[in-house]
């Protein structure tokens, strides 16, 4: 009897997996207030564990937050910048969805939206509070 138990017990996994990344000791103190202060919820989505420390997610398909990532390669002076609820936000079109990483922040904080997601915004919309809460502006998305 304890036998299909431990089967089952074993095939299970627990949390999502995300990918690492490097940060720093100080945006590490930074991230963690983030995390801690984030949404149960986002686009309708309840928020599921993750395996790591270093992001947050909701919703299966994941929506997916990461603080304190590298500025994105695409970002340049002149690319568009979105601003969701006084967040400014560079959108990049991914294989499955959006990416929104903030701009004009103290550090960059990645967003993946899949696609099942419509529209992707409202993800944006309800973690506007928290990312700007922990992540001061620098220079406001004009």
């Amino acid at each position: 009897m304890f036998v299909p138990l431990l089967l089952l017990a074993s095939g299970c996994s627990y949390g999502v997996s995300v990918d690492t990344y490097p940060t720093t000791p100080d945006t590490s103190k930074n991230c963690d207030a983030l995390y801690a202060d984030l949404p149960n919820k986002v686009a309708d989505q309840s928020r599921r564990d993750v395996k790591s420390t270093i992001a947050a997610a909701w919703g299966n398909p994941e929506i997916i937050l990461r603080c304190a990532v590298e500025k994105p390669a695409a970002l340049t002076r002149s690319s568009r910048c979105d601003d969701v609820d006084g967040v400014g936000w560079f959108t990049e079109d991914t294989a499955d969805g959006l990416l929104f990483t903030t701009i004009g922040r103290q550090y960059f904080i990645s967003v993946e939206v899949p696609k099942d997601y419509d529209p992707s915004a409202n993800a944006l919309v309800d973690l506007a509070k928290a990312v700007a809460k922990h992540n001061p502006d620098v220079k406001p998305c004009v």
